[in-house]
């Protein structure tokens, strides 16, 4: 027997931005359709009208009038890989983030585009599901630019990185071969004080190799954006009204290094923070490239009536594209468009949750650039509105980084230092923050423990 399936398309006078997947099922039949619905139901004693406009099929249908995109294909997330490029004799090596995805999206594998023009085109090379690439071949002096491509396991690009440049660099002489080089060439054989003979040549002291590292991404307009260098506060910078940063560090010793970036919004409220351990070369220049720092969010009530508005909001990039979820016993989706200010509000309806504890997250989106999500924050529906108050109450101790949390980012400074000599920095905190008795032992871990907020 053949089943046939008619997709209804009901008119309601309001729609909200809030999309749900739901389930349909018969004996016969099983139906997973992403779906818009109103903010209410309409409902007599008779029937109860749900509305919906949505396509059984991924993909999108069009006519001479119209066009209609639907299905999970349309509702992507997937966050945006991040680039680092270190420059090598005649070579670059890549690596990046591993994608994140929801709603089903998975990521197979990964395309990186190669170029030596900014902005392509590029030359696609296939590389499987890695999260690294070195780029051989390549002549040095000339800048070469690079994108990553994730793809779903029909071969669909999700996702596209920044663009990142890199130039490889012949390795630097060492003074020996300044040395034996210019003497070679004056046809002598001297040492660099002249003697031994021959003609003595020119000893030559070659500059020493620059190790640099540069961050380049999006924070918020005029915001103060922070990198942290092995749990320590290396640079700050203010970013442009654009939202666009770079931050470099020289002077470097070859090494693992753990680098971390955070940015505070117009009212202080910090992002979460980027953390990228990083293996640096003598001699070579990183680049780290994409960085999206996640919206800040907060809302303006602790517990909210059931039936009532909550308002969410926060900071991001200016006209950035801000999707918003609650997490209910299904997941709620709002999206909304931040200002020129990077400053986003979306006033959520209630209705649809039930009397408990929830959390909403944020996220943003501009071209074909995801941001991860960004921190979530709780309310309560219940039978009141109580707003939230203006201030929060920090915990005393073991909160290193000064979020007022303590929690795995916490953890990770301290567990860098533990068993190390402390710097003359961490000395201070550590004796502000825990036992005070300059290292870090189990009795620090046992002080985080006790103040741990997760």
């Amino acid at each position: 027997m053949r089943y046939f399936i008619y997709a209804i398309i009901i008119s309601v006078v309001t729609f909200t931005n809030f999309v749900y997947a739901d389930e349909f099922t018969s004996s016969s039949f099983r139906v997973l359709d992403p779906m818009f619905f109103s903010a209410g139901f309409g409902t007599s004693t008779d029937y109860q009208l749900w509305s919906s406009v949505s396509q059984l099929g991924i993909g999108t249908s069009t006519a001479t009038d119209f066009r209609a995109q639907g299905g999970f294909l349309f509702f992507p997330f997937v966050s945006t890989p991040v680039v680092s490029a270190t420059a090598g004799n005649a070579q670059v090596a890549l690596s990046w983030a591993a994608v994140t995805g929801a709603l089903g999206w998975t990521v197979s594998g990964y395309n990186v585009g190669q170029s030596t023009t900014a902005g392509g085109p590029y030359t696609y090379s296939s590389l499987g599901n890695v999260t690294s690439s070195t780029r051989t071949g390549l002549a040095n002096g000339t800048a070469y630019y690079f994108i990553i491509r994730p793809e779903d396991t029909f071969g669909n690009s999700i996702a596209t990185s920044s663009e990142i440049s890199s130039t490889p660099v012949a390795p630097a002489y060492s003074q020996s071969a300044y040395y034996a080089q210019s003497a070679y060439s004056s046809g002598g054989g001297g040492t660099p004080s002249g003697g031994g003979g021959g003609s003595s040549g020119v000893y030559v002291v070659p500059p020493a190799p620059t190790t640099e590292v540069n961050f380049s991404g999006r924070a918020y307009p005029r915001s103060t954006v922070t990198l942290l260098k092995d749990a320590q506060i290396a640079v700050n910078t203010i970013a442009g009204p654009d939202a666009h940063f770079t931050i470099k560090l020289s002077s470097l010793s070859a090494g693992n290094y753990i680098f971390s970036l955070y940015s505070e919004d117009y009212q202080q409220r910090r992002s979460s923070s980027v953390t990228f351990p990083i293996g640096l070369t003598t001699g070579a220049m990183t680049n780290i490239g994409g960085i999206f720092l996640a919206p800040t969010i907060t809302v303006d009530k602790s517990e909210v009536k059931r039936g009532d508005n909550i308002a969410i909001f926060g900071q991001s990039i200016p006209a950035g594209d801000i999707t918003i979820v609650v997490n209910s016993e299904e997941e709620f989706f709002g999206k909304v468009k931040a200002d020129n200010n990077g400053i986003y509000l979306f006033n959520f309806d209630t209705t649809p949750l039930s009397l408990d504890q929830h959390i909403t997250k944020s996220k943003a989106a501009i071209a074909s650039e995801i941001s991860s999500f960004g921190p979530a924050v709780t309310f309560k529906v219940g039978g009141k509105n109580v707003l939230t108050a203006s201030s929060v109450k920090c915990p005393a101790r073991a909160d290193l980084n000064n979020d007022c949390k303590v929690n795995l980012v916490d953890f990770s400074i301290v567990a860098y230092w533990y068993k190390r000599t402390l710097s003359a920095e961490f000395i201070s905190r550590e004796k502000d923050k825990l036992n005070g008795d300059g290292k870090i032992t189990l009795v620090d871990f046992s002080i985080m423990a006790y103040y741990w907020t997760g």
